[in-house]
């Protein structure tokens, strides 16, 4: 086998133990890891096409991979104006009215990342926009990803003149007399306006994907969880990876959307496998509920706005029917599950589907091999916590929800709806772990930035990146290990990939990511700074800091 890359004078650090190996250099062929050694040892398997680098004593790594995010649909999310850093309703204003000035006569203007929080006690509406959105069809994504908020002349447009009823949770928010207030809530509802918008094209996705992919891979990144395939994006990946143009290794779990029937639970089970040399189909993502700030959750007692009453499910049975379907084909689901009543209910959809599993004729009532995940659990109690583990079920978390969008003085909107109780247990990640629990991390992304080392910052003090306010909930830090691990071995045991990935010894994955310091021993509060030098999936560099 043919040496493609070796690395040499390096510290090589493993997030099983969280301790260094004994080695200097490693030697990687055919996407793989060929060996590992001394720098003579090792520099002497190059050859003329071998990419040699000195990585003058930086840290070498299992490479992070992203447990959570949406690569091709949020890169088309992300085409507008970025709201994501507007703190106020002035600072919405001034970036829209800046947008809206480069537009042409009719055109539609897009947004992303819009914080509630930032309408501060005035409710989500398109009325506090109008000054600078006056005739202009304007949709602006909230960052939750779960609603838009529709200008009147947007609303005009798509007909929208009052409420609706859907076949899912979701709502054309309305306010006392009936009129639509511009704010969208779930699927169903956004796209009575969003369908009338202008969509780029394939090819602009598709070069809009590339270029996300590649900012991520500067950061750390080697692959991720993409928790949707909709409309061209499992066609985009296919292009991206021909073309050897996809800088992550990501594996992709298909929507399975409330109404599904048994025709269409087999076409999941189909797609299943479908794969190129840098992506595959595995796994299938569903949702349980919406999200807290909008008033979707699903919580065992209503929020202090009287909302949060019900599953996104219409049926939840049918969910659990689901769930039992795809069990039996060996496929794991990824349930969005917020509220309490909805991480409880998909646990005990999970505990039936193991349950009928085990007693069905021919078992051997062995544990089961399917790895179900939950995204996300916002806030559940003790007992449900205890749960996760019994079941095998692993968390999927991402810590800078907390960090960035909630308080620890419970200010905010996500806290003012939970109330001070259901609050006080936000984003309960070291419970969870200490439970026996496999913690996944991500960043959801484009709902939060994706640079992986500022989500395991966030993990460990639990503060906004600017560290400007206190922690929330700092008894739920995680350990510095720990969070390595969430964002490294985790994510490849969920993915049942540990027999081809998580390590640094010979024969595994050469996915690696190298920094010019060790991350366990870097302060908490220095860890997003932390210099990403390189980045290698499978053998070949995505990104070499210029030092290097």
């Amino acid at each position: 086998m043919s040496t493609d890359l070796v690395l040499f004078n390096a510290r090589l650090l493993d997030p099983g133990t969280g301790t260094l190996l004994p080695h200097t250099a490693l030697a990687a062929g055919a996407g793989l890891i060929t060996a590992l050694g001394d720098d003579r040892d090792v520099r002497a398997l190059a050859g003329p096409a071998t990419t040699v680098i000195d990585l003058k004593g930086a840290v070498v790594t299992v490479g992070f991979t992203d447990g959570h995010l949406h690569p091709v649909s949020g890169a088309e999310r992300t085409m507008g104006v970025d709201l994501s850093g507007c703190r106020d309703l002035d600072d919405v204003r001034a970036a829209l009215a800046g947008a809206a000035r480069d537009l042409k006569p009719g055109a539609w203007l897009r947004g992303w990342g819009l914080d509630p929080n930032t309408f501060g006690d005035r409710p989500v509406g398109a009325a506090a926009l109008a000054p600078v959105l006056d005739g202009i069809p304007a949709l602006l994504d909230l960052f939750d990803g779960h609603s838009l908020l529709a200008s009147f002349r947007a609303l005009e447009l798509a007909g929208v003149d009052g409420p609706r009823q859907f076949e899912q949770a979701s709502e054309i928010v309305c306010d006392a007399e009936g009129r639509p207030t511009g704010l969208l809530l779930e699927d169903a509802a956004c796209a009575v306006v969003e369908d009338l918008a202008p969509k780029p094209t394939e090819a602009q996705v598709r070069a809009r994907t590339a270029e996300v992919l590649r900012a991520m891979a500067s950061t750390g990144l080697t692959g991720g969880h993409a928790m949707d395939a909709n409309g061209d994006s499992l066609a985009i990946l296919a292009e991206l990876d021909a073309q050897d143009a996809l800088s992550l290794r990501l594996r992709v779990a298909p929507w399975c959307q409330p109404g599904a029937d048994e025709a269409a639970v087999a076409e999941l089970v189909r797609l299943q496998g479908r794969s190129g040399r840098l992506w595959q189909v595995a796994g299938v993502k569903m949702f349980m509920d919406g999200t807290v700030d909008n008033g979707t959750a699903w919580l065992e007692r209503p929020d202090c706005h009287g909302e949060s009453t019900h599953a996104f499910w219409p049926d939840p049975e049918q969910y659990s029917w689901v769930v039992r379907e795809l069990h039996r084909a060996g496929v794991p689901t990824a349930t969005h599950a917020i509220g309490d009543a909805a991480v409880r209910h998909a646990l005990d959809s999970i505990e039936k589907a193991q349950t009928e599993s085990a007693l069905a004729p021919g078992s051997v009532g062995s544990p089961s091999p399917v790895r179900h995940r939950i995204e996300h659990i916002e806030t559940v109690p003790d007992d449900t916590v205890a749960r996760f583990a019994r079941l095998g079920v692993t968390a999927s978390m991402q810590p800078t929800h907390c960090c960035e969008y909630t308080r620890a003085d419970h200010t905010d909107n996500w806290s003012r709806r939970l109330g001070d109780e259901r609050a006080g247990r936000a984003f309960r990640c070291r419970d969870l772990w200490d439970a026996g629990v496999r913690v996944v991390l991500g960043s959801d992304w484009p709902i939060a930035p994706y640079p992986p080392l500022a989500v395991m910052a966030g993990a460990r003090h639990r503060r906004p990146a600017d560290l400007s306010l206190p922690p929330h909930g700092p008894e739920q830090v995680l350990a510095p290990l720990q969070a390595l691990q969430g964002i490294t071995v985790n994510p490849v045991w969920v993915a049942g990939e540990e027999h081809v990935g998580g390590r640094l010894a010979v024969g595994y994955r050469a996915d690696l990511t190298v920094l010019a310091d060790n991350p366990l021993t870097v302060h908490d509060t220095d860890l997003a700074a932390l210099p990403v030098l390189l980045t290698v999936v499978a053998g070949r560099p995505t990104h070499r800091a210029p030092e290097l």
